[in-house]
Order: structure tokens, then sequence, then C-alpha cells
């Protein structure tokens, strides 16, 4: 018929792995199920895509199916996997152990072969991720150029950093509608990881960045689903309507880190690490701390604390030798 719209495209579902496949429909139904249904969060589900799909190509030159797949196997493939560090293969282990309890709960396999695999030994104290000194941050932002729009955009988001301790990502998820004021203060709705939402007061220092950036870029009125922080138009000094993503963010991080004469091994994360510290410093509850954060377990936040390095760093430069 002359007009009518044609059929829409059917979506590609994923391959299904032959492994799977040979065990039946009701584990072709457990594979949907975890990775499409159970895991929601995209970086995990992809992490533990690449996770179960690298042990079933272990097993497949091995012709072993999933009901007999063992613990002892399980092991075995674990140590073959030495490159890996073991934060990765602790990563290998949580999908194998996710993706063969809901193998057992459909009846695929008589028993989890995981359970009983003891995953590598990690005891961490203390974050890799280098913290930014307070000093360095004020460096970093009175570096940008901000009579221009992409330095206003550049200094609101390195502001947002050190004055939310949000992620990237979130930052980049930020729309118009997500700055909110009651009429006396502003404030920031950041959606976070597993669908988490959070709303943050603008600190008053952080404020004359983010109303300058919104002001500059013609925003004020802006619907409230358009991105806030938006991706520049080549080298115009344009601002175009689409967002920058979480690496966008990092990237332009990076180049502003290199431009100011910081350290490189800096990044969006060093932020989080520099707010944790001040704010355990000044007597600020963990609880308090950890909610700023949006982190759900109180022991990862105080892998962001780095009072006990300093207390050691200051120990050492005593030593009279």
């Amino acid at each position: 018929m002359t007009g009518s719209l044609p059929a829409p495209a059917a979506a590609k579902a994923p391959a299904i792995p032959e492994v799977v496949a040979a065990s039946g429909a009701a584990a072709s139904y457990a594979w949907d199920e975890f990775f499409f249904a159970m895991v929601r969060n995209r970086h995990t589900k992809a992490a533990y895509l690449r996770a179960v799909r690298r042990f079933l190509n272990w097993l497949e030159p091995r012709s072993i199916p999933l009901q007999r797949v063992t613990a002892g196997m399980v092991g075995e493939y674990l140590d073959s996997l030495s490159s890996l560090s073991a934060p990765s293969r602790k990563v290998e282990l949580a999908a194998l152990r996710g993706w063969f309890d809901v193998l057992t709960r459909r009846h695929v396999v008589a028993f989890n072969p995981t359970t009983s695999v003891k995953g590598d030994r990690l005891q961490t104290t203390e974050g890799s991720t280098p913290e930014i000194a307070p000093a360095q941050a004020r460096t970093l932002l009175n570096s940008i150029d901000r009579t221009t729009l992409v330095g206003q955009r550049d200094a609101a988001i390195i502001a947002c950093l050190a004055y939310t301790a949000a992620r990237a990502g979130a930052i980049a998820g930020l729309t118009r509608g997500s700055l909110q004021s009651d009429g006396t203060h502003f404030r920031l709705r950041f959606l976070e990881k597993n669908a988490k939402r959070r709303d943050i007061p603008v600190n008053s220092s952080f404020e004359k960045y983010l109303l300058d950036y919104v002001r500059a870029a013609g925003l004020a009125d802006a619907p409230a689903g358009s991105p806030l922080f938006r991706s520049a138009d080549g080298k115009s000094g344009r601002l175009t309507s689409r967002p920058l993503g979480g690496g966008d963010i990092g990237r332009m991080v990076k180049r502003r880190l290199a431009a100011a004469g910081l350290p490189a091994n800096l990044s969006p994360h060093s932020f989080r690490v520099a707010v944790a510290t001040d704010l355990l410093k000044q007597s600020v509850l963990l609880e308090d701390v950890q909610y700023l954060l949006g982190h759900s377990d109180p022991r990862t936040t105080r892998l962001y604390d780095r009072r006990q390095l300093e207390v050691t760093r200051n120990i050492v430069e005593r030593i009279g030798i």
C-alpha cells in the first residue's frame, strides 16, 4: 500500500553458545534469564558475559557438557587464568556462580559446581586511585579559560566532580531537569549505578561555576529532558544538543590536567577520593560519606580514605638518618 510504513526490523538476539544450546531449552532460557533479565547493570552484564563465554570456550574442546562440570574443573579453569589479576579472577568466579545458580534452579544441572570453589584471597585496605590534593584541584580550576563557552562547561564539570564526588558517568547523565531549586538553594538529582537516585545540594562554591555555565550556554529555559553538559561542535567553540558521555568527561579531565601541568595518573575518580578523605578528616560520619559517594557497603567507602597514607608519610619524613 502506497505510503505505508515499512515493517520494523526484528531485533537480532545475541547468539547462545553451542554448549548451552546443546543442554536444552531450559539452559537457553537460563542464559537469557540471567544475562538479560537478572543482571541489569550494563557494565556488570558485559563483564559477566565475557567471563562465562570464556569458561564455555574452555569447556568446548574438552567436550564437557554443563551437566558434567565439577568443582575441580572450575578450580582448574581459574588456575589457567594466571594472566588475569586476582580481582579479575574474582569477577570470573562471581559470574560463574551466578549463572550456575540459575542453571540449578532451572534443573539444568543437579548442583552448582562453583559453590565449594574458593576464590583468590584478596584483602584491600586502600584503593589504588590516586587522590587529587585540594591545591591541585584549585590549580586545575584556575587554569581553565572561562571566557569561552567550552571553558565554562569544563570548569563546571570539574567543579561538579570536586563538590559532589559524583562519578563521571552520573555527571554525563544530568539533564536540565536534574538542576532543581526550592527558592533558597539548588540541588542536583543524580542517577547513579544500579539505578539509584540521589539528590545532592549544590555547594556555594560550585554554584557560581554551574550557574555561569547554564546562563552562558542558554540553558536556563531549556526543556527538562535536555542534556545539561553538552558536546562541543568541533573547534567552533559552540555546543551541540548532544550530551557528553562519561568517557568524554574522562578525556576532557585528562586534557585539562596535562594543560595545567598536573600528574597524568589523576582522573575524575581522584576527586571522589579527595572528597571522602577531606570529609573523614573533618570527622564527618562514615555513613554520611558513604551516602554521598553512593556506596552500598561502608567497606567500599573506607577504600577511599587516604588518612592512613598521610600518617605513614608524616612518620617516614621524621626519620633522621
